[in-house]
């Protein structure tokens, strides 16, 4: 009888294993969607937050949206792998925010930036270099070229060598130092960049690994119409991909 007893409970206990490991290994990864703003709103958020939910759902990642940072705990970030900063501006995350945010990334979590998160948290050192770059000024909606620079990942490798759209063309005032893995390039020859113009070397999307974690950032996506674009928006899944820690770059 108490051989019998042993047997069940082991029985049970790896029954209990199992369906605990594929139950791990069914769960959807999360995204977190913020875009919240204290400048400028874009109008395009409210098609970039449809369009981001639609991906989710044909690729296999569940997403959340919200424009409130009271999300930003230890606590209300611990279920999402990545979070996405779409056209934020200003001054979003308090200190304590800043803090847990901080420490989501250093667990080994993913950030991916869209347009606008470069011109947000000026003030905050570690979140320029997290994001990659500040926001200058930009010229009027235009037609530009891209150059795609590296085809060999997951968010340029569909991409034309010479990529012609229209969008609002960002300069920047300010690079981080750290290293960052340039996807795609604009040329400045092909469109009218104003009196902030970068020159020659112009980034337009990037990635890097960050203080353990991952960051995406593109400056595409200020129209309502880029997220009916095939094009942009399998350039924004790959970034959303490599930040959820789904598909690697590369």
């Amino acid at each position: 009888m108490i051989n019998k007893t042993i047997n069940l409970r082991g029985t049970l206990f790896l029954l209990f294993l199992f369906f605990s490991v594929t139950s791990m290994a069914q769960r959807k990864a999360r995204l977190l969607v913020f875009c919240k703003t204290a400048g400028y709103h874009h109008s395009s958020i409210e098609v970039g937050k449809l369009a981001i939910l639609k991906l989710g759902k044909e690729n296999g990642f569940d997403v959340d949206t919200t424009s409130k940072a009271d999300l930003f705990t230890k606590k209300g970030l611990k279920k999402y792998q990545a979070v996405v900063f779409l056209s934020t501006t200003g001054d979003v995350l308090n200190e304590e925010q800043q803090s847990a945010f901080q420490h989501y990334i250093q667990a080994g979590n993913g950030f991916a930036g869209v347009h606008a998160a470069t011109d947000t948290e000026y003030d905050w050192p570690w979140f320029g270099d997290l994001v990659g770059a500040y926001f200058a000024k930009h010229p009027e909606q235009q037609t530009a070229v891209l150059n795609v620079v590296d085809k060999n990942s997951i968010a340029t490798s569909h991409l034309p060598d010479q990529w012609q759209r229209k969008d609002e063309w960002y300069n920047f005032k300010w690079m981080t130092k750290d290293p960052l893995h340039v996807l795609i390039t604009i040329d400045e020859h092909s469109y009218d960049a104003g009196p902030a113009k970068m020159g020659d070397y112009h980034p337009m999307s990037w990635y890097h690994d960050f203080d353990g974690g991952r960051s995406f950032y593109t400056a595409l996506g200020h129209t309502e119409a880029s997220y009916s674009d095939p094009l942009f928006l399998k350039h924004l899944l790959g970034g959303l991909q490599y930040a959820l820690g789904t598909k690697k770059m590369k």
